[in-house]
């Protein structure tokens, strides 16, 4: 029987494994977004500066690990075998939950999902013990002023931490305003030293009480945390004026860039604040289980369908090796991840202070909430006097920014003055959250500060306010999403192995290594296809070859997708097959909805060009609209096509489909070419292509010449001779923009001394 539960243990410890590295490489390097958006360093440095803090911080998270074990339920109403599902199928849900948010790039909290899971499973067993034995009642075996208490804290710290983002970032723009480099010199030490020792407070004061080493004894009898709770406001003075007094040598001597030290300093402190509170998402569990299994087989003979888990309720000690080799997991798995480098343009993207390439839409409640601040901010400038608001105004000029002079392609997402907001509030925020035993999530606290502080900056204009708070709000419902699906999911899943035993457990064992191999390998895949892109969005400066070879790959794409959507929409027309014709129409939408992105994005991407290709970026403009004219004859085809058959119309005839059969053989070979010639840049074949044009031309006249003789018979079809005579007039209007496409991509290609002239 101990076996079984060995098993379970060393499942528990993959499944760990699993989550440490997926975990960190997902949301954890949240930390890095201030240091890697202001460009403080290359990005090694800063890998290594967090790698370092992490590995501290894994030392500080004992005390957290009591969260897993007694934090939502009361270990002392469970027997061991219950216990040990209800630990199994929160780690199962973890690794299937991830793995599912990871394939549909859905925002999700490792904090929410574990607390919630941990919900959902213990209710599970507590209401099948419930039901089984009709003594007490579910709230008997929930913790539940700690479990609504982690809750409240969770939903608390997103308000808190927007707040608090703004406030002191709106106070730190009005004191250094965006050219800070004077300001810095006078009083920045000041600042740092606050700064600082908000830092060292917060983290090394509150944050030791949860250390392996707390209760360490000192020469004077005292352990460490007793020693320090006497001392701390003697250590808070001495750290501000040392750090003070530090900073403003170093600033004299060596030229100490004082925010850019911040950025360093609050990147280790939020690597070590996020190592301390987040390491119980990912090895809690596990630990808790082993500890459980320790505690059972200390009594041999005993029954685990009868053995009462008292011993889980009281203090256990976390061994320091356990948390020190999942701080390096971590550190590995942070430094050689390329994942980490891609996970942080989501909050990049919405707190930088440049416009560009929105990647969210409007909503009816962003543009609500844009009105008001709007109206709202007109009735505050009639109250307050022209001479302050002229003040604030220079101070929030963001045209006064020193980083303008920096040339565009390394220029920085937003400055170091903000970077350190970012760092010192969200460290400070995560780490009371540590020393109150609040499992706060690292990513609510870290996205929201920098939301805040871009608020407070003005970096969310008039140009894209209402794009970036329907992003905020996007990635907030994600957030109780993963919530809602968390509880739901490992409740479901402790109910099965409760009823299927041993079996189930096997078979979960060997779901999660599928969903384990599964994200390897998208990972890997999706590595693949991202080195192969050339993403031009991903540049900050760009010429006519840079546009060129992007244009290329997305025009032979796109001749690639309409050729395979017309021969769905024709396969499915003729079946009559409402699935075909469903899929067509998804592909096309996707196709419709990027031919837009790729237009509305045009000012970003020219903004972007040197001088000497700004003159050539017409025909990128012309080529842009041809796609999108593409786009719309697709469209035009495939809607009909599935509204005909989803309204059990008149079949489309036997000659009918004899000539769109013709149609498609014809429009086939001609697109096929048409992606060759733009994907090889051979635009000598041009004149091979234009003549194919003139041919189908001819023989789309001559079907729908020949359809409308049929119309003269009595027998003859209204609705599928209309659709028929759609189909033919958007072919002949997609060889047109397709035409008329090749040809802007070749003067394009032309500009760009990729091919010569036509004489």
């Amino acid at each position: 029987m101990e076996n079984i539960y060995l098993i379970i243990v060393v499942a528990l410890f993959a499944l760990a494994i699993s989550d440490l590295i997926v975990g960190v490489s997902n949301d954890a390097v949240n930390f890095l977004n201030s240091a890697i958006g202001s460009k403080a360093a290359n990005f090694k440095i800063i890998i290594l500066i967090a790698a370092l803090g992490v590995f501290v911080g894994a030392t500080f998270s004992s005390g957290m690990m009591e969260i897993a074990r007694k934090g939502i339920f009361h270990p002392n109403m469970f027997y061991f075998s219950e216990i040990m599902i209800i630990f199994f199928a929160v780690m199962v849900t973890d690794v299937i939950l991830l793995d599912r948010f990871n394939s549909y790039g859905l925002p999700t909290s490792t904090t929410v999902s574990i607390v919630f899971e941990l919900l959902g499973a213990s209710v599970a067993i507590a209401l099948v013990k419930v039901m089984s034995s009709g003594v007490g009642e579910v709230s008997d075996y929930i913790n539940s002023s700690k479990a609504l208490g982690i809750i409240f804290g969770i939903l608390l710290s997103v308000f808190v931490a927007f707040f608090a983002g703004a406030i002191i970032q709106w106070i730190s723009r009005l004191i250094f305003s965006f050219k800070f480099t004077k300001s810095i010199k006078y009083y920045g030490s000041v600042w740092g030293g606050f700064a600082i020792t908000a830092i060292t407070y917060f983290i090394l004061i509150k944050g030791i009480k949860g250390s392996s080493f707390s209760d360490y004894e000192l020469g004077s009898g005292l352990s460490i945390t007793e020693w320090v709770k006497e001392n701390t406001l003697l250590l808070l003075i001495f750290t501000f004026i040392a750090w003070t007094i530090i900073m403003q040598l170093f600033t004299w001597i060596f030229k100490l860039n004082i925010p850019k030290f911040i950025v360093f300093v609050g990147t280790f402190a939020l690597a070590m604040a996020f190592a301390g509170n987040d390491l119980v998402n990912f090895i809690g569990v596990p630990l808790a289980g082993y500890e459980s299994f320790k505690i059972f087989i200390a009594d041999p003979g005993a029954d685990p369908n009868a053995f009462m888990m008292a011993g889980l309720a009281g203090k256990v000690q976390t061994p320091v090796y356990f948390l020190l080799i999942a701080g390096l997991i971590m550190v590995v798995t942070l430094y050689f991840s390329k994942k980490a480098r891609r996970v942080i343009k989501t909050s990049v993207d919405l707190s930088r202070q440049s416009e560009g390439e929105e990647r969210f839409g409007s909503s009816q409640f962003s543009k609500s909430v844009v009105r008001g601040a709007i109206s709202f901010n007109n009735r505050l400038k009639s109250v307050v006097p022209n001479a302050v608001l002229n003040k604030i105004d220079q101070q929030f000029d963001s045209m006064r920014a020193e980083e303008l002079a920096i040339p565009l392609e390394e220029r920085p997402a937003f400055d170091m003055i903000r970077a350190s907001i970012n760092l010192v509030v969200a460290g400070i925020l995560i780490s009371i959250g540590t020393s109150l035993k609040l499992p706060l999530s690292t990513t609510y606290v870290t996205f929201m500060v920098a939301m805040g502080t871009s608020l407070a900056d003005r970096a969310w204009g008039r140009e894209s306010a209402v794009f970036r708070i329907t992003g905020v709000i996007s990635v907030i419902l994600g957030w109780f999403f993963t919530a809602f699906a968390a509880f739901t999911a490992a409740f479901s899943v402790a109910l099965i192995i409760h009823w299927g035993g041993f079996i189930a457990i096997l078979a979960f064992i060997g779901i999660g290594i599928y969903f384990i191999m599964r994200t390897l390998i998208v990972s890997k895949k999706e590595k693949v296809t991202e080195e192969k892109e050339i993403d031009i969005n991903d540049k900050e400066q760009l010429n006519l070859l840079d546009i060129f070879h992007s244009n290329s790959r997305i025009i032979s794409e796109s001749f690639s997708i309409v050729n395979e959507i017309v021969g769905v929409t024709f396969n499915g027309l003729e079946t009559e097959d409402i699935k075909v014709l469903k899929k067509a129409r998804k592909k096309v939408k996707a196709f419709t909805a990027r031919s837009k992105e790729l237009k509305d994005n045009i000012q970003v991407v020219v903004r972007k060009l040197d001088n000497e290709s700004i003159n050539s970026a017409h025909f990128y403009s012309q080529s842009l609209d041809f796609l999108r004219e593409i786009a719309r004859s697709a469209s035009f085809m495939v809607d009909p096509s599935l509204a005909h058959v989803d309204n059990n119309h008149k079949p489309v005839g036997e000659l009918q489909m004899i000539d769109i059969h013709q149609l498609h053989n014809s429009l086939n070979d001609f697109l096929s070419d048409a992606e060759t010639i733009v994907r090889e840049s051979d635009f000598e074949k041009l004149e091979q292509l234009l003549a194919k044009e003139l041919v189908i031309i001819k023989d789309i006249d001559g079907y729908t010449k020949a359809q409308i003789k049929r119309l003269t018979k009595p027998k003859s079809g209204k609705r599928n001779a209309k659709l028929f005579l759609d189909i033919m007039g958007e072919s002949k209007t997609l060889l047109l923009h397709s035409v008329s496409l090749i040809k802007a991509q070749r003067d394009l290609a032309i500009d760009a001394k990729m091919c010569k002239p036509k004489d």
